[in-house]
């Protein structure tokens, strides 16, 4: 069924670091675009696993990634590509390289509406990829990117310092209530990433943020995004 909102009906480009990274910040919007027959891709930049200190980390990223495509089918998705860079040290590749994956893959999609990390995050991967997607969308006059969406990624976007004025303030609230439980359903397939409550990768705070980010807004469940551009015409 279409929907009247006018973020649906779109080609959407889902830009994260680590394979989790989607389900967590932006799962349930995945599926409500899927449902209302959007086109969606998924990039992975990084592998997840490599700066994990053990010697199985060739069967580790195999693992995860075969975790992530398992992830991406419950949510409806089989368009979804990975990148090599490593783990939590994209800060150690030259950033115009990264740069240029990410404007390869917007120059050939040609995604409507971008969603990506926050820019104030934690993780140096997530500041990293952020500012590699601000870089290849720059608002140039043949592009067809209209809207570029910042999630939060629970412990990494509550982590991060507060002081430095950079604080995750959304202003853009998807109701995902009748697509939660199937974002659960697709965070579990990361069956090794997943935490015991209280840790915030826990099945129990990843609803309890739905259902607060909802709350905030009158509606049951939803997830919360920074609105960074946004072209009418």
């Amino acid at each position: 069924m279409k929907q009247k909102n006018d973020i649906f009906n779109e080609k959407v480009l889902v830009v994260v670091a680590h394979p989790d990274d989607e389900v967590l910040g932006c799962g349930g919007t995945i599926i409500k675009h899927k449902q209302a027959n959007d086109k969606v891709k998924i990039i992975f930049l990084a592998d997840g696993i490599s700066s994990r200190k053990n010697n199985t980390n060739f069967k580790e990223i195999e693992l995860r990634r075969k975790h992530a495509i398992s992830s991406s089918k419950i949510m409806g998705i089989n368009d979804i590509k990975f990148f090599d860079f490593p783990d939590n040290s994209l800060d150690s590749v030259q950033l115009l390289k990264i740069i240029k994956k990410v404007e390869e893959i917007v120059r050939k999609y040609k995604p409507t509406i971008i969603y990506t990390h926050h820019g104030g995050d934690l993780n140096i991967d997530h500041r990293i990829v952020h500012q590699a997607v601000m870089t290849a969308c720059r608002p140039i006059t043949d592009s067809v990117c209209k809207k570029i969406l910042c999630f939060e990624v629970l412990s990494s976007t509550e982590w991060s310092n507060q002081s430095i004025g950079y604080n995750f303030i959304p202003n853009t609230f998807i109701d995902i209530s009748l697509q939660l439980k199937t974002k659960i359903k697709a965070l579990k397939a990361y069956k090794k990433e997943i935490k015991k409550f209280p840790h915030p990768r826990s099945v129990k705070s990843v609803n309890s943020l739905a259902y607060l980010r909802g709350s905030e807004v009158g509606l049951e469940a939803c997830e919360a995004f920074v609105n960074i551009r946004e072209i009418i015409k």
